[in-house]
């Protein structure tokens, strides 16, 4: 369904003509450019769940917008159902638009404060001509499908709870009849028993209306319930990515397996792998050659100087460790 081959996505300001004089002439320094996204390469096949992880300021959701269609790669090709969706114009890019939507991580901030909920259901699909019958109906429908009580549909954001926000977002997302939808920390703001129900509403979604998911989080938990595939981000670059049985059983890179030690537990005495050390490195200025080399208890030179490549180290397991390449040699 959707495939993103060598994304790169830098934010920072260009520099106009007579700053470039100044820094060519070494009067001035470049403006600082922050490196999110860095070659990555992602597929997603229809009607899966692929999870996202990673730790905040990895560059995931950067990844999920550009995957929706917000956001604007600086390098690289987004495929859409085959197709390069920089070539898209008029109703096939709209087509597009509509099939893929996000839902955000606030779904406060992500609401009109002024607009009721039949309104905000109902908007998108109204300008895009998706209701043929009664306005009212089609967002009755719909806020139904999300859990959402229709006789409440007048009130303001406001007047409810977050996962009746929640609800909300979703339903707003689900009205434009989309195929594929990016859930970009959908349920982290909410209390766990609330989470719950928002996972298996989504779960009971892509049953009912053959749904495809990228589901970006930093709660392994969540993802593991969720997934059938995990991706593993770490600034910028995806270094894991497997089946997610795979992952939680057989983690490959020494990233992952830092990560899985995190998870509590309830005898941690069975940790399996090392906690994680150290900050995440500034994407202002990220490491030479591995990204994570000044965490990782196994680098060695070659860490430092050259980025590892992605290798397929079982079917549908691929990693980027130089370590994979000792093992095979």
């Amino acid at each position: 369904m959707l495939e993103l081959r060598q994304i790169s996505r830098r934010f920072g300001s260009s520099p106009d003509l007579a700053a470039r004089i100044a820094i060519a002439l070494g009067a001035a320094k470049p403006a600082p450019v922050v490196h999110a996204l860095d070659r990555v390469d992602l597929s997603i096949r229809r009607g899966e769940v692929l999870g996202l992880v990673g730790e905040s300021g990895c560059g995931k959701s950067t990844l999920g917008r550009i995957a929706a269609g917000i956001l604007q790669p600086s390098e690289g090709t987004v495929l859409w159902e085959g197709e390069d969706r920089n070539g898209f114009r008029g109703r096939r890019l709209r087509d597009a638009d509509l099939k893929a939507q996000m839902i955000f991580q606030n779904p406060m901030a992500a609401l009109n404060p002024r607009m009721n909920v039949e309104t905000l259901v109902a908007e998108a699909p109204k300008i895009h001509g998706l209701i043929k019958g009664p306005v009212g109906e089609y967002v009755d429908d719909y806020l139904r499908k999300a859990g959402f009580d229709p006789t409440m549909k007048r009130r303001l954001p406001h007047q409810f709870s977050g996962g009746q926000r929640a609800r909300v977002n979703i339903a707003r997302a689900l009205a434009v009849q989309p195929d594929f939808l990016v859930c970009d920390e959908s349920v982290a703001a909410l209390d766990v028993s609330i989470q719950a129900q928002i996972l298996n509403l989504f779960m009971d979604l892509r049953e009912q209306l053959d749904l495809t998911y990228l589901f970006v989080s930093h709660d392994l938990g969540v993802v593991e319930h969720i997934s059938d595939r995990v991706a593993i981000m770490y600034l910028g670059r995806v270094i894991e990515e497997a089946p997610v049985e795979e992952v939680f059983a057989r983690p490959n890179h020494p990233y992952t397996q830092q990560l899985l030690a995190e998870v509590p537990r309830i005898r941690p005495g069975k940790r399996r792998f090392a906690a994680m050390k150290g900050e995440l490195p500034s994407p202002l200025n990220p490491p030479k050659g591995c990204h994570f080399h000044p965490r990782c208890p196994f680098a060695f030179e070659r860490c430092r100087t050259e980025a590892p490549a992605t290798r397929e180290i079982a079917p549908g397991h691929r990693s980027a460790c130089h370590l994979n390449d000792q093992s095979a040699a």
